[in-house]
């Protein structure tokens, strides 16, 4: 046998490699070893049976807060990764120079699934936000010291992928736009991009947007009034699109607060999608609004975004933000890493960051993950609507034992 699991009988939808086809993905030693139309069940020592589901690299969640333990805000990535199809979670900024180490030592080598990270411009990272405590870790600018972030980025560099700041009255009280800029000296000194998170001015928008370079992420791309990305007649702000044109990747950044269904259908209408589906997830908003990437993914598809594309911003795009080309595709060779999915039918209402509420008649589903060649069943998928097989191959015969998935949670 020259693999070790095979998905068989797929859909399999890879943006980066331009397909969307019936093929057959195999892994082996923890990397994609061949995609065709039928590869034999006798190859491989495991197979998954994809048949009716959607076979599609395992997804990026560009922004999340996974330092659990570490800080208020953490959640546990393990218990969201199969659940939520995601095999990648970048951690936007919970950790600082000062307890990057920490996060890395206590949750990122200890974790099934990939954790990558921004550092934040604040020595402490995010260190008081809670349901009843709210202090911005850049309202003291004594905490923002670039020289620390770039030593940290050295330590670091096999899993820091960028410097973030969280800009805005919230997260910086009256230090105004010197967050910023601080986080542009280390992010240009340390050869990363920077991810800007907007929440209420000061400073405003258009504070922010100019000083973003090509590559650097605008998080929260689809945010509320104000400091939304629309004026309120709905059309799209001049400085949203000289950003665009001058490469600024948007990124949704859900979370708590972060995402406006009126905003997304007027910047959709207008042709200016988000490059970026990411979740924000975090303890207070990881039963909803938010819930996980897959629930984000499902609202944009709700209000018109295509498959393909919506898969293209939480696969390919994101693993480009990141400079990981080795993640967000199922090309021949690279990570192992694959999200088994099913668009479910029915009646789903979801609902936005302000409350409004969005009646779809579709939502997407996780049966399970592949992590570097392993496949995880996602136990909390349904069990009475489908049941698929997962085999153990010797080398004389393939054992069939049957394989349910889950429980409803809608």
């Amino acid at each position: 046998m020259q693999f070790d699991l095979l998905l068989k009988g797929g859909r399999l939808i890879d943006p980066a490699a331009g397909l969307d086809a019936p093929r057959d993905v195999a892994i082996a030693n923890g990397r994609v070893a061949a995609v065709d139309a039928d590869i034999p069940v006798d190859s491989a020592a495991q197979i998954v049976d994809a048949g009716g589901c959607i076979v599609a690299p395992g997804l990026v969640d560009l922004h999340s807060h996974v330092y659990w333990g570490g800080t208020s805000l953490g959640v546990d990535a393990d218990r969201l990764a199969a659940k939520s199809g995601t095999t990648t979670f970048i951690d936007a900024g919970s950790a600082g120079a000062g307890n990057f180490l920490g996060f890395r030592r206590h949750v990122m080598e200890r974790s099934k699934v990939r954790i990558l990270a921004y550092v934040n411009i604040s020595f402490a990272g995010i260190f008081g936000f809670s349901q009843t405590v709210s202090v911005g870790e850049c309202s003291d600018l004594r905490l923002c010291e670039p020289r620390e972030v770039v030593a940290a980025v050295r330590e670091h560099r096999d899993v820091v992928v960028g410097v973030k700041v969280r800009s805005g009255k919230h997260a910086g009280g009256t230090s105004g736009i010197a967050p910023v800029d601080l986080a542009l000296e280390a992010a240009d000194q340390a050869g990363l991009p920077l991810m800007a998170h907007i929440d209420e001015p000061p400073p405003g928008r258009s504070e922010v947007l100019p000083r973003l370079r090509r590559g650097d992420i605008l998080t929260h791309c689809f945010r509320p009034f104000p400091n939304a990305p629309v004026f309120a007649s709905g059309a799209v702000r001049p400085d949203m699109r000289l950003a665009r044109e001058r490469g600024v990747i948007f990124d949704i950044g859900h979370g708590m607060g972060s995402f406006d269904f009126a905003v997304a259908r007027a910047m959709l209408g207008e042709g200016l999608a988000p490059d970026v589906i990411s979740s924000d997830v975090h303890l207070y908003c990881v039963d909803g609004p938010a819930f996980d990437i897959l629930v984000c993914m499902s609202k944009l598809l709700a209000l018109g975004m295509p498959l393909v594309e919506v898969l293209r911003a939480a696969t390919q795009a994101p693993a480009q933000a990141i400079a990981r080309p080795d993640l967000g595709t199922l090309a021949v060779g690279t990570v192992g890493d694959v999200a088994v999915l099913r668009q479910r039918p029915g009646r789903f209402t979801f609902v936005d960051a302000v409350g409004a509420s969005l009646v779809a008649d579709q939502r997407l589903v996780s049966e399970g993950i592949v992590i570097g060649g392993t496949w995880w069943l996602n136990e909390a998928a349904d069990h009475n609507e489908t049941e698929r097989f997962v085999a153990q191959a010797s080398h004389t015969h393939v054992e069939v034992a049957a394989r349910h998935f889950g429980h409803r949670h809608d």
